[in-house]
């Protein structure tokens, strides 16, 4: 079995083990942003139509379990950053200083560009996500670079491109059988050539992301 099924398999254990799907509510989270406006990422952009057609295919297909309006575009998120300030002051800034050291690392990774698949449909217990499977390791050699030895919360990392967040606590026994009757046709092929650094408004759960700069392999941030 390849890393790919591994993870999916855990995925798919954990999901069913959990009982119900995670509610995810539309509000404001003061008490996580404590007002600060904006919280950052690094993420590889598969923005793509087929990939867009994929999501909008699987969101209509779990019509009735997923939040509405949710408009964050096709993405893989690799390494999240926190709060963007000048000044760091709570554990969960990211100032210029953890920024110049990420892009040291991806400089010194030497990563080149290498090539995606994205496929079927699976689930967190929070929310569905299609399948990301990346046979040259290209997604570990930037995580290391991003992340060194930091642990994933929740779990073993397992790369994905989101399709929506639950909107109640849905019985995972009846989820599944949906999850599984998705025909996602052939995996879809994305080449990645940089990894962006990218921001959402922090009230917004579901909220579209922006892209602050690029990291191009072999050229640099801009």
């Amino acid at each position: 079995m390849n890393t790919t099924e591994t993870l999916l398999t855990r995925a798919r254990a954990a999901f069913a083990t959990a009982g119900h799907t995670i509610e995810n509510v539309r509000r404001d989270f003061p008490e996580w942003h404590r007002g600060r406006p904006h919280y950052a990422l690094w993420a590889l952009d598969v923005d793509t139509a087929p990939i867009r057609d994929a999501m909008a295919a699987a969101d209509a297909h779990l019509d009735g379990l997923l939040l509405d309006d949710y408009r964050r575009q096709a993405h893989v998120t690799l390494a999240l950053c926190g709060f963007p300030c000048d000044t760091p002051r709570h554990a969960d800034d990211f100032g210029p200083e953890a920024l110049a050291r990420q892009l040291a690392a991806l400089e010194a990774s030497g990563v080149e560009a290498f090539t995606l698949q994205v496929g079927r449909l699976a689930s967190f217990t929070s929310a569905p996500f299609l399948a990301v499977h990346d046979a040259g390791g290209g997604i570990a050699r930037l995580r290391r670079a991003l992340t060194g030895d930091t642990a994933e919360p929740g779990g073993p990392y397992t790369p994905h491109v989101t399709v929506g967040l639950y909107a109640g606590a849905w019985p995972t026994a009846e989820v599944l059988p949906r999850l599984d009757a998705f025909d996602a046709g052939p995996p879809l092929s994305c080449t990645i050539d940089s990894v962006s650094l990218m921001r959402y408004a922090a009230p917004d759960i579901g909220g579209p992301l922006e892209t602050l700069g690029r990291f191009r392999f072999g050229h640099g941030f801009g």
